[in-house]
């Protein structure tokens, strides 16, 4: 059978950024930017980016596009059969993530529909209190999911690529649009002090924390970690330059995440609405509740939750598409049953998060951030160390002379600093969880000596890998 691929670079581009720019960027950005000192957060967040989610998305790319294949095919093909649980850790990562993914795409929905009749301006913490879980959130979570797999159906080039070159255009320019407005509202320069002056003793008081989450945000909203990038690569040819190609993916994502805070915290400080209230509802009490008292609110309603809706799809299309990929290629399903089986799938799992506020959140916050984690920690040390050369070799194809002499820098990043550097991210995340309080002298030790361990497993050629 003839495998899918992109018809257009730009198509897959902008179906990767589609990934990439999704409710991360205007719903968990600014919820976890207010949580976390504002620019505080904001820098760590783009440094991450920049040092691990472009090297990370790179690696994905290198696995995907070598591997040809779903996660799970990618790493058998690549690794060997021992190797399979390791795209089966991507196809859980990506389960996990649009199972709450879809509950919040009801929400926007909901939200879609009540800025066009004013349901929610007078009393925006009741309306949410009264949609966020039960049998209404089901239906609406049913709702964005039978919309999400219609595109997964229609396919990877009359589907994916045509719906997200449609709807990244829109969110630019819709977002553009949005932020110039806002910068006219009075009382705006809190709002931009908060988002853009930085406190350095908050850094310094919270280093820790902050890293944690800009880490999990960074890793979040570029889609690396749960093998959307690595199957979305799977479709492409050798022509294509992957480090250009990972460098647009992120510099777009990044402007829609600086675009999305330079809309929301202008609004909140305009209208006094102090920011970080409300954790994962903060978009749908405090901003939408600022909506409200702003003239031409409706419209206004309407294009902002418009924009999240686009944003939201388009990163649902792909996590949608890895499972049903793996159903594909490594079951033999045609792409209706496919597509069928996994939308029975997240019916269940994204029912159970929409009736259950504890469930929705422990998904949202901790298990997303580990699973994604642990994700790219896997891919990174399999592109490293199991790859080795051929992933260099791989990385290099289609690739400019620039992007060549990068290559070797590149592939030491990801086969050890970035190993490391996850391992202790990933320890930070799960001493905070179990809430134990470890010195970070000691996480970074136990990274360290964890990475040595498994560089040491990977490189013996006994090895059962």
């Amino acid at each position: 059978m003839t495998r899918a691929s992109w018809r257009t670079r730009i198509g897959f581009i902008l179906a990767a950024v589609g990934s990439a720019v999704g409710i991360g960027n205007v719903w968990r950005f600014p919820w976890l930017t207010a949580e976390n000192g504002g620019a505080a957060f904001l820098l760590l967040y783009l440094l991450f980016v920049l040092l691990v989610g472009v090297p990370g998305l790179l690696g994905e790319f290198v696995i995907g596009r070598r591997g040809d294949s779903d996660p799970v095919g990618a790493f058998a093909k690549l690794g060997g059969r021992n190797w399979r649980p390791m795209g089966g850790i991507a196809l859980l990562a990506s389960v996990v993530v649009l199972s709450f993914y879809s509950v919040v795409g009801g929400w926007i929905l909901r939200y879609l529909l009540g800025s066009a009749t004013g349901a929610y301006f007078d009393a925006p913490q009741a309306f949410f209190a009264a949609i966020d879980y039960g049998l209404g959130a089901v239906a609406f979570h049913v709702i964005f999911l039978l919309l999400t797999a219609a595109v997964v159906y229609a396919g990877v080039d009359r589907g994916i690529e045509l719906a997200t070159t449609v709807m990244v255009p829109g969110i630019v320019v819709l977002l553009v649009g949005l932020a110039a407005w806002a910068s006219t509202l009075p009382d705006v320069a809190g709002g931009y002090e908060f988002y853009l002056s930085l406190d350095w003793g908050y850094l310094q008081a919270n280093f820790v924390d902050v890293a944690a989450a800009a880490a999990g945000q960074a890793l979040f909203t570029l889609s690396v970690g749960a093998g959307v990038m690595l199957t979305y690569a799977s479709y492409l040819g050798e022509d294509r330059s992957l480090a250009a190609d990972g460098t647009i993916i992120a510099v777009l994502n990044t402007i829609v995440g600086l675009l999305a805070g330079l809309v929301i915290f202008p609004v909140l400080f305009s209208l006094g609405v102090p920011p970080g209230q409300g954790g994962p509802g903060a978009l749908f009490v405090s901003l939408a509740g600022a909506f409200g008292d702003l003239p031409y609110s409706r419209v206004i309603g309407v294009t902002f939750f418009g924009v999240v809706a686009l944003a939201a799809l388009s990163s649902a299309i792909s996590l949608f598409e890895v499972p049903v990929a793996y159903l594909v290629d490594e079951r033999e399903f045609s792409r209706p049953q496919a597509t069928a089986g996994v939308g029975v799938l997240f019916l269940a799992t994204g029912s159970a998060a929409a009736m259950s506020p504890d469930l929705f959140t422990l998904l949202a916050d901790d298990v997303a951030n580990v699973a994604l984690t642990t994700g790219l920690l896997g891919f990174l040390l399999f592109a490293g160390w199991v790859l080795g050369k051929n992933a260099l070799e791989e990385y290099g194809s289609g690739a400019g002379r620039a992007a060549r002499a990068l290559g070797r820098p590149w592939l030491y990043a990801i086969a050890v600093v970035l190993p490391v550097f996850l391992t202790f991210t990933l320890l930070s995340s799960l001493s905070s969880i179990v809430g134990v309080a470890v010195p970070g002298t000691w996480l970074l030790v136990a990274a360290v000596g964890f990475v040595v361990g498994a560089i040491a497993v990977l490189r013996r050629p006994t090895s059962a890998f």
